[in-house]
């Protein structure tokens, strides 16, 4: 069973504002492992599919911050991550039900991230 990554734009992702530290190079690493990703941001949905699609990277869903728990009951996943750089991200990861990770710690401890492929 697949693992599924969620991650937040604005300060989480290099081409957020403010720009993250996660590059898209790391998003394609990701994807090309087999997990699940997509994103989940205040951004709308509309930009936020735009981001993805002018990046060249076909994610799996795009959802509003607030509606993260629709991904858990679209997509059966061995583990759930959302990664951001607020409380706000942990509070609706948690409450989704997915393990959150803020972005500086999941750069330097999710292998995922990390593994040059």
């Amino acid at each position: 069973m697949a693992k599924l990554i969620s991650f937040d734009i604005d300060g989480t992702l290099e081409v957020g504002d403010p720009p993250g530290s996660i590059t898209l190079e790391m998003v394609r690493r990701v994807k090309q492992q087999g997990y699940v990703i997509g994103s989940c941001s205040d951004r709308t949905i509309s930009t936020q599919q735009r981001i993805w699609r002018e990046a060249g990277i076909d994610v799996d869903f795009t959802v509003l911050k607030h509606q993260l728990d629709r991904v858990k009951e679209q997509f059966q996943a061995e583990q759930y991550y959302h990664i951001g750089d607020t409380d706000m991200d942990k509070y609706f990861s948690e409450k989704a039900g997915f393990d959150f990770l803020f972005v500086d710690v999941a750069v330097e401890g999710l292998p995922a991230l990390t593994a040059q492929s």
